[in-house]
C-alpha cells in the first residue's frame, strides 16, 4: 500500500486494531516483567493502549517506504519510536497533569521518558509491524464497511477520550488535595471517577508535586 492509498478508514482502523493488541502485549509484558497482573489501559472504556494505535499508524504512515529493508526499518523505527514516545509522555502529562510510564529507574533514559530498552523494542516492533503484521490487519480492515462503522467507532473515541480526560483531571485534583492534607468535598463526579475505578483502570499513574518530585498515586492513597 502507497502513502497516498492510506485513507481514514486505514488510519482509525490501525489504531484501533493496534491499541487492542498493543494492550495485550503490554499487559503480558507487564505481567511477565512484575508478576503482577495489572489494568495497563490508556482509556477508561473499551480495551485500548493507545500510545500504540497511534504509534502502528504514524510508523505504517512514516516507515512503509523502507517495507524492502529489515535493517533500514529497525533504525528508522528505533529512531521514530523514540521521538515519538517521549512527545506522548510530554503530551499526556501536559493533559493529565501526571506521568503514565516512568523510565528513572533503568540505567539509560532521558527524563523517565524513554528508555534504551525501549528504543530497541521500537525498532524491532517496527520490522515486525511492517513487514508482517501490517499485511495481516489490511485483510481485516479491507472487510469492515466503512460507513457506518468508521462513524460509530470515531464518535465512541471521542466519548472515550472526553470522559479520560474528565475522570483523570477529577482523580488528580483529589489525590493532589490528599497529598496537601486539604479538605475534599466530595462531588458527583468524585462519585463517578472513584479511587477504586480509577486506581484499577490506571494503577500507575504518578503525581506531581509543586518541586517536581513523582509519586505514585497508589502510595499517596495508602497514606490516607
Amino acid at each position: 500500500m502507497k502513502k497516498k492509498e492510506f485513507t481514514f478508514h486505514n488510519i482509525i482502523w490501525y489504531m484501533i486494531l493496534f491499541s487492542i493488541l498493543g494492550l495485550l502485549i503490554e499487559t503480558i509484558y507487564g505481567y511477565v516483567s512484575t508478576g503482577v497482573l495489572e489494568s495497563r489501559k490508556g482509556l477508561i472504556l473499551g480495551p485500548f493502549c493507545p500510545v500504540y494505535g497511534i504509534g502502528a499508524a504514524f510508523f505504517i504512515v512514516l516507515l512503509s517506504e523502507y517495507k524492502e529493508s529489515k535493517v533500514k526499518l529497525f533504525i528508522m523505527g528505533a529512531i521514530a519510536g523514540t521521538i515519538f514516545e517521549y512527545i506522548c509522555s510530554y503530551i499526556l502529562q501536559v493533559i493529565y497533569g501526571s506521568m503514565f510510564w516512568d523510565y528513572s529507574y533503568t540505567t539509560y533514559q532521558i527524563n523517565g521518558r524513554v528508555s534504551l530498552t525501549y528504543t530497541v523494542f521500537w525498532g524491532i516492533l517496527a520490522v515486525l509491524l511492517i513487514k508482517y503484521i501490517k499485511p495481516q490487519f489490511d485483510k481485516v480492515i479491507e472487510k469492515i464497511p466503512s460507513k457506518l462503522w468508521d462513524k460509530i467507532i470515531t464518535a465512541f473515541l471521542i466519548l472515550d477520550i472526553a470522559l479520560t480526560i474528565l475522570g483523570v483531571t477529577v482523580y488528580m485534583n483529589r489525590t493532589e488535595k490528599r497529598y496537601n492534607e486539604e479538605e475534599i468535598n466530595e462531588t458527583v463526579l468524585d462519585k463517578i471517577f472513584n479511587d477504586n475505578l480509577m486506581s484499577f483502570i490506571f494503577p500507575n499513574l504518578r503525581f506531581t508535586d509543586e518541586v517536581g518530585n513523582s509519586i505514585m498515586v497508589r502510595e499517596i492513597l495508602k497514606c490516607n
